[in-house]
């Protein structure tokens, strides 16, 4: 009876944890790092302040479980495109940028909390990790295209790391929460992607963006432009 007990006390404490970081997520996502106040996510949980505080012993430990659950869904996603597409490696690096890029501009607030907005050291040191997990992802796919024969010898960990910094650089813009075009993107209220491109350059049309970004992938590993055009 006291090994059930104990069993249901960490199924409880599990799920407390779980709405905690749900909770934290929810408001990152609304507002950034700023907006997840120790007390606004025990608020957004249903618990107490010290509740949350048993769970994590500071903000930043907080942060960082966060910043870890959200990061590796993402990673997760970008794999799952790039695992479902059959072809040669182009075609599967430009899958799992497409996916990446709209899964971001879809939920653009916490796309920007894990790409760029300014962390303390322990999420900054997550930020890192992570990078690393979707340079070895793309990584992996070179390695393969290489010996199939689909894309030029080359040092895959220095382009897949350059294919991750572009696709960070080329994003940045987009997801900045002092866009102009806040609301712009697929998945989201506001303007619609075509009220975007009539009122404005080509650039700021975002599947336009997405087909540049793939297309300047897909050349950069020694292919020529994929299907991806408009």
């Amino acid at each position: 009876m006291a090994y059930r007990t104990t069993e249901r006390t960490e199924a409880r404490r599990a799920e407390t944890r779980e709405r905690i970081v749900t909770a934290a997520r929810e408001l990152i996502a609304e507002g950034g790092y700023v907006a997840a106040q120790i007390a606004a996510v025990a608020d957004r949980a249903g618990v107490a302040v010290g509740t949350v505080y048993r769970h994590f012993p500071s903000k930043s430990d907080l942060f960082a479980e966060v910043f870890r659950e959200a990061s590796q869904h993402e990673v997760d996603a970008m794999r799952e495109a790039i695992h479902a597409t059959r072809g040669p490696a182009a075609d599967r690096i430009a899958a799992g940028i497409d996916a990446f890029a709209h899964r971001a501009l879809r939920g653009r607030r916490l796309a920007w909390a894990l790409l760029a907005e300014p962390v303390d050291p322990a999420v900054e040191a997550e930020r890192l990790h992570f990078r690393h997990s979707y340079r070895d992802l793309m990584a992996e796919v070179l390695s393969e295209g290489i010996e199939a024969g689909e894309v030029p010898a080359q040092d895959v960990d220095a382009t897949a790391a350059a294919l991750i910094g572009a696709i960070g650089e080329t994003m940045l813009g987009p997801l900045s929460p002092t866009s102009p075009y806040n609301g712009s993107f697929p998945g989201e209220t506001g303007r619609s992607s075509r009220s975007a491109l009539e009122s404005g350059p080509r650039t700021n049309d975002p599947e336009a963006l997405i087909a540049s970004l793939v297309n300047f992938c897909t050349r950069a590993i020694g292919e020529e432009p994929t299907h991806v055009n408009r």
